[in-house]
């Protein structure tokens, strides 16, 4: 499936992102932190901007994607969504062995199994 995009639907979606970090931990009387957090997400926003002519970049950015960028994208979106998955059940199982309920492991678990579900059915449906 190609999404249409522009090229700055990730810079924009990165600011974005690092304005909200920088509010949440202002409110939270991290304001250091925050304005961290921004500057992270401006200077990946700026990379991917102005990241010139490399290939990666401009898969990022948007620029003359193909079905070889949708597979690759495909992938890399598998393997973080199993990386996550396997630290979230690692951390889980982590506070369960300490006696703990699992608290908030038990419903990032749950979220990843209903909405994995919830992907099958709707392409099964779809496809």
């Amino acid at each position: 499936m190609q999404v249409c995009r522009s090229k700055w639907t990730v810079p924009g979606f990165a600011v974005a992102m690092g304005v909200i970090m920088l509010i949440a931990q202002a409110i939270g009387h991290h304001l250091g932190s925050g304005v961290v957090s921004l500057g992270i997400m401006v200077a990946f926003a700026l990379v991917v901007l102005l990241g010139g002519r490399s290939e990666t970049i401009r898969g990022l950015r948007g620029d003359g994607r193909d079905e070889r960028f949708a597979q690759i994208d495909l992938r890399a979106s598998w393997f973080a969504g199993m990386v996550l998955l396997v630290t979230v059940l690692g951390a889980f199982i982590v506070e369960m062995a300490q006696g703990r309920d699992g608290n908030p492991f038990t419903w990032l678990a749950a979220v990843a199994g209903v909405s994995y579900l919830v992907g099958v059915v709707v392409q099964r449906v779809r496809g």
